[in-house]
Formats: C-alpha cells, sequence, structure tokens
C-alpha cells in the first residue's frame, strides 16, 4: 500500500520565504536585520539603567550572539552541555523608527533566543517566549516613541545551564529583524503552496492570509505570479475581496503549469512566486518565495521514492552548532559543511532535535538535500542529563519540560507555519526518544511479562510501576500529529522510537504516518511482518556495516540517519571531552576517516582513501559508545578500523595496518610504484579491505579495480618530513560581502609540500584592517584550552580560522598566520 494524504498518492511542492535583505524574512512587510550596536550584560540586573550606564559597563557585541562558547570550559560545569556555562545575560539596542513610519505597524522578529526570554520596549514587557528554538515576532506599534530612541531589552534566561542533552549555546544566537508593513498586509508566514501533478501538469495550490489592523473594512486585490528560472512568467492569477475591520482572511488560488521542472537532489530547480496585495490601486505589500514541484511516495514494502524513482535515504543527523562558533549561525559556514557532506554520498538531514535556522533549510533547498525538521526532544517530563561524563554518574533532570503543556503545541504549529515553505523538507518529526524505557516512561513489557515481544531493560532495572504510564505516549503524540497536520497535510509525521518493544503496546507508533527506529535494527524485520502497514527506517543509527546492510538489503527500509553527521559540543564523555564525536567531519568541518569509509559505502562515483594504525596498537579513538564499551571491557580493538587517519610516518619495518576504503571491486597496494599488497577483493562483511606490511619511507598508493580488474580510481598517502610552513586555503566564496564570513583552512606541510598529519604546531593569528576573528578550530576534542584567543594548536595538522568582515566596500582585511620555526601564511581579502 502507497501512502497518502489528501486521498491521493503524496505529491509535493513548496515553497522558501525569502528577500533581497537575507534568508529569514518572515514573509511580509519590508525586513531589515538589525544585528549590529548591542549591548550585553552577563547576569541578572536591572534592565532598565541608563544608557550611559551601559556603555560603561556593558559589552558591544554583534549577533548572532552565544555567550556560552566564549568563556572557558570546565571541569565543574556539565558534560550534557560541553562544559560551558550558562546563566542569565541581558541585551540592549537603541532603535530609531521615523516620523514619517507612524502610519506602518513595527514588528521585532526573533529568529531564536536560547532560551526563557523575555522582551521589552521602553522598560514594557511585551512577551516572553521559553522555547530557544522557535521564531517569533512582537508587534511593537504600541510601545515606541517615533522619530526619538527607543530602547529595546531582552533578558535570556539559561540559569538552568544543564537543561538539555546536547550543547544549546546561550543568548540572542540567531538573526534578529525589524518589520515595517501596511495596516493591511500578509500574515506572519501566511504564503503557503503545495502542488499536485497529474500527466505531467502541475497544479500549484496556494493560500494566502492576509491581516487587516485597521477599524474599518477595505477592499483588496491579491495577485499571484509564477516565474521560472528564465524570468518568465507561467502562471497568474488574482483574487479580489473585502477585509472586514481588525480581521484576517485565507483565500486559496490554483495555478497550473504545463510540464514543469522537477526538484530533485542533482537538479534542485525552484521557481519564484510573487504574491502582491494591492489597494485602490496602490501596492501595499508583497513577499517572493521560492517553489517548485516534486513528488514522494513511500510504501510500507518498496520504502521510498521521489520524483517516481526508489531510492534510498542517506541521512545524518545534525544538531546546531559549529565547534569554537558555538550556536552563533553563519550561512556561509554551513553551506560548506552541507556541501562537504554531500559529497560523501549524503542526501538528507535531520534537524535533532530542534527547528534550526532558516537559512539551513534555505540552502538545502539549493543544494538539494532532503529534511527531516524535528521538534522535540522531550515532551512533559524530564529525561537524564548526564553531568559527569555521556552515561556516566548522577545525571541531572534540568529540561525545557515545564513548559511543553503551555507552549508544546503552539511551538509545534510555529515550527510547522515558518517552515512548511521549504522545498527540501520531506517529513515532520514530533520527538526524539521520548519512549526511552523508564526515561521516564515505563510499561509491563520492560519486566518481560508478555510472552511475545518481551524483554527486560536491565540498565534501569525492568518495569518500574511508578513511573509514567507509556500509554500516555501515545495520546500526545495524537495531539501532536493533529497540529502539524492542521497546518500541513501534505508531508508524513513520524518521531524516532528508542523503545520499539515498549511502544509497540501503545498507540504512539499507530499515530504516525511514518515510523523511525532509533538503533533498533534488529527489529526491522520482525515488525515489517508485525506490522505489514507500517512505513519504517532508521531515524538514528551507528555507523557501522551491519546497520548500513540493514537499509541496503531489505527493500522496505527507505533510509538511515547517522548519529551523527558533524561532531557536536555537549553530550560530552569525562573530562576532557568537548563533545560527541562521532561525525562524519569533525568540529571544523574537515571530513574524518570515518566519512571516507561512509563515502565509499554511499558515493556513486569511483572513490578510495587509504587510512593507517600500528598492527599492535589502535587506530585511535573511535567514537564515544567504542570508548565507553571498550573501558567497560564490552569491545575489543576490532580491526580493521572506519577510524585510521592517512599517517605514513612510523619506525622501520614497523608492522602497519593499512586500510582501504573504496567502492571499487578489487584494490592493490604499492610503495613507491612497487606491489607490497597483493590485490584483494572488496569485503562486504567490513568494507574495508586491508594489508598488513612493514613500514618503509616514502609513496603509498591504492590503486582501486573495476570487476574486469581495469584501474578506476587511485589514492596516496606520503611520508612527510619535520613541519616547515603553514599553507593557507580559502574555504568557499571568495567575494566577502560586509558582515560576512570569511573562512581559512590551514594546513601544516613539510619543505616538499606534503602534509604533516602528526603536526600539533601552535597557530597565531593577527589580522590588520576591518576583519573580526571569530574563532579557530582544529577539530580536537580532548583539547580543553581557551579557545577565546588568536592562538590555537592544530590537530593532524589542520585547522580553519573564522573571520567577520565588518568594514565597506573596497577595505582591506590582511590575516598572517604565524608559528614558532615555521614559514609562515598570508591571506588578503578585499570587502565588496
Amino acid at each position: 500500500m502507497i501512502k497518502s494524504f489528501k486521498n491521493i498518492t503524496l505529491l509535493l511542492a513548496s515553497l522558501s520565504i525569502g528577500c533581497s535583505l537575507g534568508y529569514a524574512q518572515p514573509g511580509f512587510g519590508v525586513a531589515q536585520r538589525i544585528n549590529t550596536e548591542w549591548r550585553f550584560h552577563l547576569g541578572d540586573t536591572d534592565g532598565q539603567l541608563s544608557k550611559d550606564q551601559h556603555d560603561r559597563a556593558w559589552s558591544k557585541v554583534q549577533l548572532p550572539h552565544d555567550w556560552s562558547v566564549k568563556y572557558p570550559l570546565s571541569p565543574s560545569l556539565a558534560s550534557a552541555t560541553g562544559y560551558l556555562p550558562g546563566g542569565i545575560g541581558w541585551y540592549q539596542k537603541q532603535l530609531s523608527v521615523p516620523v514619517e513610519d507612524q502610519s506602518k505597524k513595527i514588528f521585532l522578529y526573533f529568529e531564536g533566543v536560547y532560551n526563557r526570554s523575555e522582551v521589552f520596549i521602553n522598560g514594557k514587557s511585551i512577551g516572553k517566549r521559553p522555547n530557544g528554538y522557535i521564531s517569533f515576532s512582537y508587534d511593537i506599534t504600541p510601545y515606541i516613541e517615533f522619530g526619538k530612541a527607543n530602547t529595546v531589552s531582552v533578558r535570556v534566561d539559561h540559569s538552568q545551564s544543564a537543561d538539555s542533552r546536547w550543547y544549546t549555546g546561550s543568548g540572542i544566537y540567531r538573526d534578529v529583524w525589524i518589520v515595517k508593513s501596511n495596516p493591511i498586509h500578509i500574515d506572519q508566514w501566511g504564503v503557503y503552496a503545495y502542488p499536485e501533478l497529474k500527466s505531467g501538469k502541475g497544479s500549484l495550490h496556494s493560500e494566502v492570509t492576509v491581516v487587516n489592523s485597521q477599524n474599518t473594512s477595505s477592499p483588496i486585490l491579491i495577485k499571484q505570479e509564477l516565474i521560472d528560472l528564465n524570468s518568465k512568467i507561467v502562471a497568474q492569477k488574482s483574487h479580489k475581496l473585502t477585509l472586514a475591520a481588525s480581521d484576517r482572511a485565507t483565500i486559496q488560488q490554483q495555478l497550473s503549469v504545463a510540464n514543469p521542472q522537477l526538484w530533485s537532489l542533482a537538479n534542485p530547480v525552484q521557481y519564484t512566486l510573487k504574491t502582491t496585495i494591492w489597494q485602490n490601486g496602490q501596492l501595499i505589500d508583497q513577499s517572493e518565495v521560492k517553489t517548485g514541484f516534486r513528488t514522494f511516495t513511500f510504501d510500507p514494502n518498496k520504502g521510498f521514492a521521489l520524483n517516481g524513482e526508489w531510492m534510498k535515504v542517506k541521512g545524518v543527523c545534525i544538531h546546531h552548532d559549529a565547534g569554537v562558533l558555538g550556536a552563533e549561525v553563519y550561512p556561509e559556514v554551513w553551506r560548506q559543511r552541507l556541501l562537504t557532506l554531500k559529497s560523501l554520498g549524503v542526501n538528507a538531514i535531520r534537524t535533532s532535535h530542534n527547528p534550526q535556522a532558516t537559512s539551513l533549510y534555505t540552502l538545502c533547498d539549493e543544494l538539494g538535500l532532503l529534511v527531516m525538521n524535528e521538534a522535540f526532544d522531550e515532551w512533559e517530563f524530564p529525561k537524564r542529563k548526564w553531568l559527569q561524563g555521556w552515561n556516566f554518574g548522577t545525571p541531572g533532570f534540568q529540561g525545557t519540560y515545564d513548559f511543553f503543556e503551555e507552549w508544546g503545541e503552539r511551538d509545534l504549529a510555529d515550527m510547522v507555519k515558518r517552515d512548511r515553505n521549504h522545498l527540501s523538507i520531506f517529513a515532520w518529526s514530533i520527538g526524539n526518544e521520548v519512549d526511552y524505557p523508564n526515561d521516564p516512561y515505563s510499561h509491563p513489557i520492560l519486566g518481560g511479562e508478555k510472552t511475545e515481544g518481551g524483554f527486560t531493560q536491565a540498565s534501569y532495572g525492568g518495569y518500574k510501576k511508578d513511573a509514567p504510564d507509556a500509554m500516555r505516549l501515545g495520546d500526545i503524540a495524537k495531539k501532536l500529529v493533529a497540529v502539524v497536520k492542521k497546518f500541513d497535510s501534505s508531508r508524513p509525521v513520524t518521531a524516532g522510537l528508542a523503545g520499539v518493544a515498549m511502544s509497540n503496546e501503545t498507540a504512539y507508533p499507530t499515530a504516525l504516518d511514518i515510523a523511525g527506529y532509533n538503533y533498533t535494527e534488529s527489529k526491522y524485520q520482525e515488525d515489517h511482518q508485525r506490522y505489514p502497514k507500517r512505513i519504517i527506517f532508521g531515524s538514528e543509527n551507528r555507523h557501522d556495516m551491519a546497520a548500513w546492510q540493514a537499509v541496503r538489503d531489505q527493500e522496505y527500509i527507505f533510509g538511515q540517519f547517522l548519529w551523527t553527521g558533524i561532531d557536536y559540543l555537549g553530550e560530552s564523555g569525562r573530562w576532557p571531552s568537548r563533545g560527541f564525536y562521532s561525525g562524519l567531519l569533525d568540529f571544523a568541518g574537515f571530513i574524518k576517516p570515518r566519512g571516507y569509509f561512509r563515502k565509499a559505502l554511499w558515493s556513486d562515483t569511483p572513490t578510495a582513501y587509504l587510512g593507517t594504525y600500528p598492527l599492535s596498537g589502535r587506530a585511535g579513538a573511535t567514537d564515544v559508545w567504542s570508548a565507553l564499551e571498550a573501558e567497560e571491557g564490552k569491545r575489543k580493538n576490532e580491526a580493521p578500523s572506519m577510524d585510521a587517519w592517512p599517517i605514513w610516518n612510523y619506525q622501520e619495518g614497523q608492522q602497519i595496518r593499512v586500510v582501504c576504503y573504496t567502492n571499487s571491486a578489487h584494490a592493490r597496494l604499492e610503495l613507491n610504484g612497487q606491489l607490497v599488497g597483493q590485490e584483494k577483493t572488496y569485503d562486504d562483511r567490513s568494507g574495508i579491505i586491508f594489508w598488513d606490511i612493514p613500514y618503509a619511507a616514502g609513496r603509498l598508493e591504492v590503486v582501486g579495480l573495476d570487476q574486469d580488474h581495469k584501474e578506476i580510481v587511485r589514492h596516496a598517502i606520503q611520508s612527510s618530513q619535520r613541519p616547515a610552513a603553514i599553507q593557507s586555503t580559502r574555504v568557499g566564496d571568495p567575494k566577502v560581502q560586509h558582515d560576512g564570513v570569511i573562512q581559512i583552512a590551514l594546513q601544516i606541510v613539510d619543505e616538499q609540500g606534503i602534509p604533516v598529519v602528526l603536526s600539533e604546531d601552535e597557530i597565531t593569528c593577527d589580522i590588520v584592517g576591518n576583519g573580526k576573528l571569530l574563532g579557530m578550530e582544529a577539530g580536537n576534542n580532548a583539547d580543553m584550552g581557551d579557545y577565546t584567543d588568536n592562538k590555537q594548536r592544530v590537530y593532524h595538522g589542520k585547522m580553519i580560522v573564522y573571520i567577520q568582515a565588518s568594514g565597506k566596500s573596497g577595505d582591506q582585511i590582511d590575516v598572517r598566520f604565524t608559528a614558532p620555526w615555521l614559514k609562515s601564511a598570508r591571506v588578503q581579502y578585499t570587502i565588496n
């Protein structure tokens, strides 16, 4: 049976709100970022101090701003949130609105404030929003004085600093906008579109909600134009109506297109939907959104199809931080990260476990990546938060559960309304592991009291009759699903189930359109037979070969989402540990060995990679799970490893294991042009070809061969000499805009330019001109040093440096990198 919505096979096209002023325009009026000239004070205080007092005592900051990441790491703080602090902070900004804007409505739009924020205008509280991941706005028209300086104050209360299982950041960590509109305007997130495709003809169904804040009724005209890539109008419609006083109205239109181009992963074609509002022949509001056409189908036996082509979803889970940048969101950084993930064969993102910045979804729309958009990690009760190391010691129970009853449904509705028009989003997730056994819900099945499917949860004591009843999961899920369907019925609703056997005894899985299984590959076949109409996928999975084979070899499992795509702060192990390091990419966005292993499994292009480690030693720390299991004696030094670094510097004659990650049918190994490793056939059990050879200096190279033993790919590593120089590479767009982020990758090399992978040299960054150092990130999870200055050690010979351009067009930024005994590097930029 094919999963259907609105009584038709699921056929979807979407749109993403945008404007010339940036990613996050809320869909009406004229929006402008107001990220500069903010003042910040850490600690609770009188938010109504005079401006002079603020100038003396408060620091000047620019948004986005995450105060937690700017303070030292400390073992006295919670490992859950990366050994970094929370606290209470105040922000303040002077905002002038001209007298000539008195006839307009004025709004403040916040993309995200973590968390429990309260906003004041001229000392008057205008609203609170506890959820730190939800975008929100306030109508500040009644509170401002036109033609004068108005004081915007924001109190941020992250005093429950261990309220999350991962690093959240603290502060106004996303963009803030001022929006000016006509009293009659499109509602916030008020344009929504979805398509229907029949026999090659596309119909874009549109809804437009318009608000009249005047005390008189008014006739208006709503026009919509659909524009293709060549700026040609391919469809248009108009609608007249009279808006009642102090009311809002929603109209529906259908725009037809013959043979539309489809959005796909390889060719993410987008159209532009332009909506204009006219009153008495005058244009009073408009919105332009990116839209496109696509189809997708979910089937319990065949899996998932995009535009009619059955495929596997090769996904990764990601958190929202970016290493040294913390939770501060910079689209340039995330563009590079997403492009790198896609180069490895990744085709989908799961926003674990909260809505992310609008720019992330826009980038996925543009780059051709599917997105599973997730709302919550906990509902009405708190989960364990590890304080002394992941899964170690006594947990804490701070959280965001205390405002779920009051705010949960509204938060979910706002997530859906804000994001429903992004072409990349293909599913909504209402929760992650809220059904984890005894954390907090419990059920008799945990005690093995039922014969069929019964089991014990020994690590947490089996069934706990005094714990919250797991049967509540189904009731809550039904309410949340109804909220999603109210605002978007064109996509399926899912969740990441951790206690599948327990949840199967409740109404939770049946409330979902598609069921995500976290680390429960062993239940795939059993539940496929037991629940033949259930659509199953891996919503969170480890990186091992068996987990992928459970997807690859079973047609009815449509995909998996690895934990994780990128290393992230928080959920740290015992000190020293900055975060969770199971990603394909490290904190700096560099590809780790397991990223190349995954590329060999997921990429369609010929690929090969070499890594090494001493045969009698270890391949190094693999991930947090493996490290903990090894410590507890549950895991031995298994080989071959997916975490072997590209090192070829050992003692002469030392026995070395050389591993190759490749999608070639066969491979052989050469050293200095001579055969040292006989041709071997790809091993589908481990996904790795390996040889054990004595070390000798030189160039080690693997040759990948196809089924006919013809060469299709090569990859080499080379012995290096001592570090001699710093090599710099511009990352991303070489053009630098005002307030844009410059990314510079550094590599330590020897005199011949060969990378020195073992280098740990300390680099100093000096900047001349209008550039601000945002951070230096090498990706070392165990480096608990100072990340707030202009010095940092490389890791595996590499580092990335982030600099924000703050000058005007034509200004020069001169960046110099130095280290003792090494040739320096210099990079120059001109601001556009």
